[in-house]
This record gives structure tokens, C-alpha cells and sequence, in this order.
């Protein structure tokens, strides 16, 4: 009944080991909050294109450019949300593809 020496268990981990497993794991952590304040930051962008459209509505519905001009940031706003959507779903599953080689 012999044991691999090779095989790594808790007990035989040197410090300097342990450390490094714990700094990748906190580097992965900080990746992870700083892809979903990365889509926040889309969602407030966007959010603010959606009222300033508002705004120009609402204050200047008499002229046709400044409606052409809210149409226009409404689908800036429409495009922005859906490209942070899309850069947040591809983000999670590349870290995904990551922490399964590990």
C-alpha cells in the first residue's frame, strides 16, 4: 500500500504553493466583479441615452430634429444594452472554459 510522492495533497503543499493557489483564485474572483461592473456600466450608459431621448420628447416634441436625433439615441441606447449583454455572456463563458483546466 504505497502512495504516489508525486501527488500533491494539503499536507504537502509549501507555503509558497499555497499562496499561489489562494492569489489565482482571488485574481479569478476580481475578474469575475470586474466583468459585471463592466455590464453595469453598459446598463447605466445605456439607461442614459434612453433619457436623454426622454428628455428631448418631452421638451422638444414640435421639431423633427430633435426627434429624429431621440429616435436615433433610443436605438444607440437599444444597440449599447445589447453589446454589454453580449460582452458579459462571452466574458462568463471564456472564464468558464478557464476554471475547467485548471
Amino acid at each position: 500500500m504505497s502512495r504516489k510522492k508525486n501527488a500533491p495533497n494539503e499536507n504537502s503543499l509549501s507555503p509558497s504553493d499555497l499562496f499561489a493557489m489562494e492569489s489565482t483564485l482571488l485574481a479569478m474572483e476580481r475578474t469575475k466583479l470586474a466583468i459585471d461592473r463592466t455590464l453595469l456600466a453598459y446598463i447605466r450608459t445605456s439607461l442614459t441615452f434612453f433619457a436623454a431621448a426622454a428628455a428631448l420628447i418631452e421638451f422638444f416634441d414640435k421639431s423633427i430634429k430633435f426627434k429624429i436625433t431621440a429616435y436615433i439615441t433610443i436605438f444607440l441606447g437599444a444597440i449599447l444594452l445589447l453589446i454589454g449583454f453580449y460582452n458579459y455572456y462571452r466574458s462568463k463563458k471564456s472564464i468558464k472554459k478557464i476554471q475547467l483546466f485548471k
